[in-house]
């Protein structure tokens, strides 16, 4: 009697932990797909790569916004930022997800195309998103096959920017004034599609500028080290999404590239010189619309002096931007 009441308290158990185990799986999901990948959240750091004595200046730090036309709270609180004042706004591609998506981004970014601006594409402006099996990402990268949707009208996209006056650094070096300084940046195209020349834009940087800027849509490694042997002080890129998914206490899963996973968002040293900040984003394929631990966001970054200290971030509360927008 004693053995069987055992064995059938023991089988109440495990069925109950299995219950438990599936609700708790069930409540996280919904989370990440419902709730998390909408709080849209504004990061913000303060790194020092100015020459010792040189007044602060704001980088607005757009990336991977993954724009489908029916975002209209996402354009909103994009749209919003713009009360920021940055003085300088870079956008690290991946701006589409839809063949006509190109109206709702310019839509998001409208206020901000009035100020400086500097843009590199990503994949996901060249190509529309693919439905793909989510454990592609824990792969050994040799062995994945990459998977191209349809084509996406970048070029419209570009015009656009261009016409506002943003410059498109795609291989090329440029100097332009941000808050009566000369800030020199050059950019590569997207090196996860392997569309990267560095040789296009390889030399030292302009030492005269008051800031070196490098922009990538993706982290890899053999972008960021010449970046640092030609003496940028900063590259800014996107595309990990942070890792989209994060363990508390352990961080970003995978980050989608060569780029180590401790460094999938914020900003690190790279080399002795030079800063990296990679952005989060702020948005997800539509065919993976889920964050756990990794709000979409964007990043106010504020230029100061070496010797300044490491850079001090926070996070504000995700709906704080969208207040301003009616």
């Amino acid at each position: 009697m004693s053995t069987l009441s055992n064995t059938s308290t023991s089988g109440a158990t495990a069925k109950r932990l299995a219950v438990g185990t599936v609700a708790l799986g069930a409540a996280t999901l919904g989370y990440a797909v419902g709730i998390e990948r909408r709080l849209w959240t504004l990061r913000t750091a303060e790194l020092p790569v100015l020459a010792p004595g040189a007044k602060p200046f704001t980088i607005l730090h757009v990336s991977d916004l993954h724009m489908l036309p029916g975002h209209r709270a996402k354009q909103r609180w994009v749209a919003a930022l713009d009360r920021l004042n940055p003085d300088l706004v870079v956008n690290t591609g991946d701006n589409l997800s839809h063949r006509t998506a190109v109206p709702s981004v310019l839509r998001a970014l409208g206020p901000l195309l009035d100020r400086p601006g500097l843009f590199v594409f990503g994949s996901n402006d060249y190509y529309a998103p693919k439905p793909k099996n989510p454990a592609r990402y824990l792969m050994p990268k040799g062995k994945k096959k990459r998977i191209h949707g349809t084509h996406l009208p970048w070029r419209d996209l570009r015009a656009a920017f261009l016409e506002h006056g943003w410059t498109d650094v795609t291989h090329v070096r440029r100097t332009i004034e941000v808050a009566g300084r000369p800030v020199f940046a050059a950019g590569v195209d997207d090196p996860h599609l392997r569309r990267d020349r560095y040789s296009d834009i390889s030399g030292p940087a302009d030492a005269t500028a008051a800031v070196r800027l490098g922009i990538t849509h993706s982290p890899e490694p053999r972008v960021l080290d010449p970046f640092a042997t030609d003496g940028y002080d900063l590259v800014l890129a996107g595309h990990t999404h942070g890792g989209q998914l994060r363990l508390p206490g352990y961080g970003a899963l995978v980050t989608n590239c060569e780029l180590d996973r401790t460094r999938a968002r914020g900003a690190s040293r790279w080399g002795a010189h030079m800063w990296l900040h990679v952005s989060a984003g702020l948005g997800t394929s539509p065919y993976a619309p889920a964050r756990f631990a990794c709000r979409p966001e964007a990043s106010l970054l504020t230029l100061v002096p070496r010797g300044s200290g490491a850079p001090e971030k926070r996070k504000t509360t995700p709906r704080k931007p969208s207040r301003s927008v009616r």
